[in-house]
């Protein structure tokens, strides 16, 4: 099993994550934790269990803020999701979670749009709100530039917003551009 460790800093406002991402033959665990100041503050744990090709399987997202504790739990039942243990028939066909307050969940449809510069992938998405702990279905668009540059563009609950992303050799983001910025602890 690997293990590697990343942090990620917004940029937009005060908030920090720390993400330990493990790796083996079954697949891709993450464990997460943001603390930020939007909406009031709050504390958001998620944990995400992935299939070896990086399709989330499995995440649970437990906030902390000022109302009080909340908890959401998504699981893959075929093509669609369960969430909170209710099938959810609107998510039929979304095809990954994307957890507002991470540029993780980015990485599971970066590794998957096509390598040519021009070339792009649009999918529908579970979309959480993470202080809200809400999940609707959005649709959105990675459009590769380069190698390690892509450019993300919202077509469905965040209509006509863009950023451009600089990822890592896996996927991972580096710069989230409005959004995140990967930074490394001082040694």
């Amino acid at each position: 099993m690997t293990k590697s460790i990343f942090f990620w800093r917004r940029t937009d406002m005060d908030g920090l994550e720390r993400l330990e991402l493990s790796r083996d033959d079954g697949g891709v665990q993450v464990n997460s934790t943001v603390i930020c100041l939007e909406a009031g503050g709050f504390r958001l744990d998620h944990r995400w269990q992935l299939d070896p090709e990086w399709r989330a399987q499995i995440l649970t997202v437990e906030r902390w803020n000022a109302q009080g504790h909340g908890l959401l739990h998504m699981e893959r039942a075929g093509a669609g999701w369960q969430v909170n243990g209710k099938h959810r028939p609107d998510l039929d066909g979304a095809e990954e979670p994307d957890l507002s307050v991470t540029p993780f969940c980015n990485t599971p449809p970066i590794r998957r749009t096509p390598q040519g510069a021009g070339e792009s992938l649009a999918l529908d998405v579970a979309f959480i709100d993470g202080p809200a702990l809400t999940v609707a279905r959005s649709r959105q668009r990675y459009v590769r530039q380069g190698a390690r540059r892509l450019r993300y563009v919202d077509l469905g609950l965040s209509s006509g917003f863009e950023a451009d992303l600089v990822v890592d050799a896996e996927g991972l983001v580096l710069s989230y551009e409005h959004l995140f910025r990967r930074i490394s602890p001082p040694v």
